[in-house]
C-alpha cells in the first residue's frame, strides 16, 4: 500500500486523484491510498501570502510527513513548492505540463483591454501585480485569499470587479467556461513551475523508482528545473516580482525571464536559449544577464520596502 499525501482543497486533491489514476493505469495491482495533510496556509486562511515569509506555506507539513513516513509520496503544484528541497527528500517525477498561462476572470466578461480604469484587481501574487499594472497602470490591485472556488465566490459578490488565476487549475476543475481571457505569455510571464505537478518522495524509498519513471515527462523536468534555477539564482521565494518560462523545441531549450517593479513601472525581461542538457547554465546566465540590467536594483529595492 502507498499513501499519497495531498492537501484538502479542491484542486490540490484534483491533482493527487489524476496522479493516483495515473499510477494505477500503470500498475494496476499497487493498493494506493490518499491522506490529507492540513498545510499552516489551510490552518490560516486570513493571512496575506505576499510576503517573503510565506515561503512554503502551501508544502511543509506534506514534506513532514513524507520525512516521518506517515504518507509515501507528496504531490504539489510546482510552483509552491521552494527552491531548496529538505535533506532526505527528492522531486521523484514531474508528469507533464498543463496550460502554464494566467488567465482573467471578470464580472462583466472583457478582456484585460476593457476594463474601466480604477476598476479592482484580485491576485495574491505580487507577479501578477507587476506585470498587470505594467500594462494597465489605472487599475487597482485587491489582495485576494481562499481557494479557487472561494475566490470565483468573492468575485461573484462584487468585492472585485476581475481576479486573475493559473489556467491550469482551471482546467483540472473543469472550470474552463469560467475564463473571461487567456492572459499572452508576452502579456504575462507565468511563475516558476506552474501548470506542472511534483511528486516528491523520500531518497531511499526504491519503491517509488518505476513509478517516477513511468510519470516523469522529461521535457517538462527539465523546464521546471531550469525555471527554478533561474528563481534561485535570481534568489527569489515563491512570492516575489519574478517571472519565467522555458520550454524545449527541438534540440533547443529556450527560456523568457524578468523581475519588476511591484508597481509595474519597471520590467526588466531577457530570453536565453541552450542545448537541453545546458538548460540550467542557460537559466544561470539568463538570471545573471535580468540581475546585471537592473534586476538586483529591483529586488534590492523591494528587501528595503517589503510588502
Amino acid at each position: 500500500m502507498l499513501i499519497l499525501g495531498s492537501r484538502g482543497s479542491a484542486l490540490a486533491l484534483a491533482q493527487t486523484s489524476w496522479v493516483k489514476d495515473q499510477i494505477l493505469r500503470r500498475f494496476p495491482d499497487i493498493g494506493l491510498e490518499i491522506k490529507i495533510i492540513r498545510t499552516s496556509a489551510d490552518k490560516d486562511s486570513t493571512a496575506s501570502i505576499r510576503s517573503g515569509g510565506a515561503v512554503g506555506v502551501f508544502v511543509k507539513e506534506l514534506e513532514q510527513a513524507l520525512l516521518e513516513g506517515e504518507i509515501d509520496l507528496a504531490v504539489h503544484s510546482m510552483k509552491d513548492l521552494p527552491t531548496q528541497i529538505p535533506r532526505g527528500l527528492r522531486i521523484a517525477a514531474v508528469p507533464e505540463r498543463e496550460d502554464v498561462r494566467d488567465v482573467l476572470i471578470t464580472a462583466s466578461g472583457g478582456d484585460l483591454s476593457r476594463l474601466p480604469e480604477g476598476s479592482r484587481i484580485g491576485t495574491g501574487s505580487v507577479r501578477r501585480q507587476a506585470q498587470i499594472l505594467a500594462l494597465r497602470p489605472g487599475l487597482k490591485i485587491l489582495d485576494i485569499r481562499g481557494n479557487i472556488d472561494t475566490r470565483l465566490r468573492k468575485l461573484q459578490e462584487g468585492l472585485y470587479d476581475a481576479i486573475v488565476l493559473a489556467c491550469a487549475g482551471m482546467n483540472r476543475l473543469g472550470l474552463q467556461n469560467r475564463i473571461s481571457s487567456r492572459l499572452s505569455l508576452r502579456e504575462m510571464l507565468p511563475a516558476p513551475g506552474q501548470g506542472a505537478i511534483a511528486i516528491e518522495s523520500r531518497n531511499d524509498d526504491r519503491r517509488i523508482e518505476p513509478i517516477a519513471a513511468a510519470l516523469n515527462h522529461p521535457a517538462t523536468s527539465i523546464a521546471v528545473a531550469a525555471e527554478r534555477t533561474f528563481l534561485e539564482r535570481m534568489g527569489g521565494g515563491c512570492n516575489v516580482p519574478v517571472a519565467v518560462y522555458a520550454r524545449l523545441s527541438g534540440n533547443c531549450a529556450e527560456i523568457d525571464g524578468l523581475v519588476a517593479a511591484t508597481d509595474g513601472s519597471r520590467i526588466v525581461r531577457a530570453s536565453n536559449r541552450g542545448s537541453p542538457g545546458a538548460a540550467h547554465e542557460a537559466a544561470v546566465d539568463l538570471a545573471e544577464d535580468i540581475l546585471g540590467r537592473g534586476g538586483r536594483e529591483i529586488l534590492d529595492t523591494l528587501c528595503q520596502d517589503p510588502l
